[in-house]
């Protein structure tokens, strides 16, 4: 067991996980104590302990458990859809597209793994679903034609935004998961941009020059209704009872693409379950 690999993959995804255990120094040094004291095979339960005192806490509404579980499955599901296109023979055109997928594939390889490592500390993580990425037949062109795949990863990715926000009232009473949960919303934001950004480029599937790296309005830039499910409200220009479009003239447009309207559990499950098959 590489323990110091699993403590730098942690900091990468939550960076504040130490101020919880001391410092990463202190916290290593107390890991180190501990292990030259324990048989190896203990190893891993006493690693589970340090975790278990970082992130067990619950807050009001889901536990911090559950909304762990909630994100694996969202983090599963991306995950399986990046390492399958990346294996589907002829399907991403260029070596900068591959390059831009790998990347964020392995980003959600990390936060699984992290999600894992967490979740295993407090009683263990559900197995990875078996997905559909054809959503029944919805799309059954998303692993033969690179514009339906970007469209379904730009769906993804999106999706992830707001259901991360929406469960931030869920993890406020713990700063430590909160933060970490925060630092994965903010990489499948720079996704959604990246991919975005790939989309308008090749300008297929109706993703015009107008197409911004940002949700507009609940307009997905994608030629299908079928996605509506996961722009929907995202029209909102009203913030903390203030109408921002009419401040200074500023805009329904620019307005509701200052803010990333958050997804509950309830509005993304069944959006999730439209590609899973068990």
């Amino acid at each position: 067991m590489d323990v110091k690999n699993i403590f730098q993959e942690i900091e990468k995804v939550d960076p504040e996980v130490y101020q919880r255990l001391d410092s990463r120094r202190d916290a290593m040094k107390e890991f180190t104590r501990i292990s030259g004291k324990i048989a190896l095979a203990a190893i891993p339960f006493a690693l589970g302990g340090m975790f278990k005192k970082a992130y067990s806490q619950t807050s009001a509404g889901a536990s911090v458990a559950d909304v762990l579980k909630y994100a694996l499955t969202l983090e599963y599901l991306e995950a399986a859809f990046y390492i399958k296109g990346l294996e589907t023979s002829g399907l991403i055109p260029t070596a900068a597209a591959v390059a831009a997928i790998s990347t964020i594939r392995d980003h959600e390889k990390a936060h699984v793994a992290f999600l894992q490592t967490v979740l295993g500390s407090l009683g263990g993580y559900p197995a990875s679903p078996t997905f559909d990425f054809t959503a029944g037949g919805t799309f059954p062109a998303v692993f033969t034609d690179y514009n339906y795949f970007l469209a379904v990863a730009q769906t993804f990715e999106d999706t992830g935004v707001r259901a991360y926000k929406g469960q931030a009232p869920n993890l406020s009473g713990n700063a430590t998961v909160l933060t970490a949960a925060l630092s994965i919303h903010s990489v499948e934001a720079r996704h959604a941009a990246h991919i975005r950004s790939m989309r308008r480029a090749i300008g297929q599937l109706g993703a015009t020059s107008a197409l911004k790296p940002w949700i507009t309005l609940n307009q997905s830039g994608i030629a299908t209704s079928a996605v509506d499910a996961s722009y929907a409200g995202e029209q909102l220009t009203i913030q903390a009872n203030i109408d921002i479009a009419a401040l200074n003239n500023i805009g329904n447009n620019s307005a509701s693409e200052a803010f990333d309207e958050p997804l509950s559990m309830a509005e993304v499950l069944p959006i999730a379950k439209l590609f899973i098959k068990a």
